[in-house]
């Protein structure tokens, strides 16, 4: 089916951006802290985002954000005060693309290619000029538009209508499992990249293939 694409979609953060490369800078703030901070922030993050939608009680990722991070800080018992919080979500607008990013896009220029992701149209703006890609993606579509989170449905047909294309003929890449049964299961042509050789879900569902680096992705075109 590879032969059908005629776009690629991506998810931002985790696959293209690393939600922790800002490490080094809550390591600055809470010294010895930052590895486990940064970690139990970004595992509340999503988990909010999930419960959110469960509970039909949406709140954008930049305050579902600001909120997991003021949780992580407690359950540490690390001082949560307003100018560190505003420190560290800066940061969440200027997060470092991970190293097989704009070689990727690079080759790929010629197809139409766009992000679909839970980050508020804010956010993936800023993310984008940040790292000087605003050249390679004819659309930044955010979750926000259908006001809940992905996996749900709602979000992933959010890609088909922006790109007005059928499921089939885009291709979805997202480095989070639950993010690529998602995509699979609503019809989307899904690829798993696996750098950390990590363990798949069981959910009922299987991407159309899976890499380890975004420069294999030029193979499935």
């Amino acid at each position: 089916m590879h032969g059908q694409l005629k776009a690629w979609v991506f998810d931002a953060y985790g696959t293209l951006f690393d939600p922790f490369s800002l490490q080094g800078k809550a390591e600055r703030i809470f010294p010895g802290r930052g590895e486990a901070l940064t970690r139990l922030w970004r595992s509340r993050q999503l988990e909010y985002t999930w419960l959110r939608a469960l509970m039909n009680r949406y709140a954008d990722f930049w305050q579902v954000t600001r909120e997991a991070l003021v949780y992580a800080c407690q359950s540490l018992g690390l001082p949560c005060e307003v100018t560190h919080q505003d420190e560290l979500m800066r940061e969440y607008l200027h997060l470092e693309t991970y190293s097989d990013v704009t070689a990727m896009l690079g080759a790929l220029q010629g197809q139409r290619l766009a992000i679909l992701s839970n980050g508020s149209p804010r956010m993936l703006e800023a993310v984008v000029e940040h790292a000087g890609l605003k050249w390679a993606f004819a659309a930044l579509i955010s979750a926000d538009k259908v006001r809940t989170y992905k996996p749900s449905p709602k979000v992933y047909r959010l890609a088909v209508e922006s790109l007005e294309l059928k499921k089939g003929e885009i291709g979805f890449v997202s480095s989070n499992y639950w993010d690529v049964a998602g995509a699979a299961a609503f019809g989307l042509q899904a690829f798993w990249l696996n750098r950390c050789k990590a363990t798949p879900d069981e959910l009922g569902t299987a991407p159309e293939a899976t890499v380890t680096q975004l420069g294999e992705l030029t193979d499935a075109c």
